[in-house]
């Protein structure tokens, strides 16, 4: 007997899990991971700033940083244990965006009290040591989230990237995209391409080689600027500064 053939619609149904299957598997197997990393450091940041007996505003607020590292940890849960689930009920995206919000504010929150801390009176007290671990997780943490933030930003979510042929008016424009004949064929971004943009604009302050197309990605890539500068350029100089 021949071999039997299905159907187009019940093929295109089956293609459509085998695409829901892989954006589940990449937000479990590498956004998941980020998010909790992002969180760890964050909570480490606490935990030794308690045992040093480091002050911020002349108090000891090193519960704060558990306090930031709160959203990572709710969005690290959620893309590891509910997203198969939100995927069918089509929430995934509302949730995970809002947790991104949160991640974003809280990020904002701690960047601004250390800036707070070291240019009020009780700065002097401030150790270089403080500084260059406490600005360094700020930026490493702001790097993840904006990777994040950009993953779930471009082309309508890491879901709708799936379930499209082609690239729909994406966010970004990746060299892939001007150039599909050096990419391997079926070429899509993932989360570790978002995170590469999020690195080289945390640091370059600008774009590299992926520009932003849409307003609100250019606002997100705008914002993320902002933070590592003044993280970066005020805390990290102010460290050297008092380490020298």
């Amino acid at each position: 007997m021949g071999e039997t053939t299905a159907p187009p619609e019940q093929a295109a149904v089956q293609l459509d899990v085998d695409r829901l299957t892989a954006a589940v598997r990449d937000a479990r197997d590498d956004a998941a991971p980020f998010a909790l990393a992002a969180a760890g450091i964050l909570i480490a940041l606490g935990i030794v700033s308690m045992h040093a007996h480091w002050d911020l505003l002349g108090h000891r607020l090193w519960w704060m940083w558990l306090v930031v590292a709160v959203p990572y940890v709710l969005l690290s849960a959620t893309l590891l244990l509910g997203l198969g689930r939100l995927i069918r009920h089509d929430r995934r995206r509302e949730i995970v965006l809002t947790l991104l919000g949160l991640v974003w504010v809280f990020n904002v929150l701690g960047v601004v009290l250390l800036v707070i801390s070291l240019v009020a009176h009780s700065g002097v007290q401030m150790t270089g040591r403080q500084l260059l671990f406490s600005g360094g997780a700020l930026w490493i943490t702001d790097t993840i989230a904006f990777g994040l933030a950009f993953w779930e930003l471009d082309s309508g979510g890491p879901v709708a990237r799936a379930l499209a042929d082609t690239r729909r008016k994406p966010d970004f424009q990746f060299p892939q995209d001007e150039n599909p004949e050096l990419a391997p064929e079926g070429w899509a971004p993932r989360l570790w391409d978002y995170l590469y943009v999020s690195q080289t604009n945390s640091i370059a302050f600008s774009p590299t080689d992926v520009m932003p197309l849409t307003r609100l990605a250019k606002t997100l890539m705008a914002a993320e600027s902002f933070l590592s500068a003044v993280t970066v350029l005020l805390v990290a100089a102010r460290a050297v500064n008092i380490l020298s």
